[in-house]
């Protein structure tokens, strides 16, 4: 499986940015999707997970309510929508493919994913 990230650049504080990942190789509904970033000197840190289903959602605490994770199975792409953007979310952010039996089960440790993406890097000027 192939991760392809794009969408990524710079933006204001208080603006949005809408990341993309669309994968090809194996059937992509097969795959609990999610997003997560990195900055330099720590550890990969978890954003938002998606469910084979679309139904489920997880985020974690620092961007619940300000970003929306979303999958459009049809375009085997999962989509990480970003507003109210602050300098504390610049990172480069990777997507990530998990496979799992559940259809409605999310994946919230990178040990847990299977196949990643390239990165995208996401700046947020103050």
């Amino acid at each position: 499986v192939q991760l392809q990230a794009s969408g990524g650049g710079l933006v204001q504080a208080g603006g949005s940015l809408r990341l993309s990942c669309t994968t090809s190789g194996r059937t992509f509904s097969n795959y609990a999707m999610g997003w997560f970033r990195q900055t330099p000197g720590k550890e990969r840190e978890f954003v938002a997970a998606i469910s084979r289903s679309g139904g489920s959602t997880y985020y974690a605490d620092s961007v619940k309510d300000r970003f929306t994770i979303s999958k459009n199975n049809a375009k085997n792409t999962v989509y990480l929508l970003m507003n109210s953007l602050n300098p504390e979310d610049t990172a480069v952010y990777y997507c990530a493919a998990g496979i799992v039996s559940s259809w409605h089960g999310v994946l919230s440790n990178d040990y847990e994913y299977d196949y990643w993406g390239q990165g995208t890097q996401v700046t947020v000027s103050s």
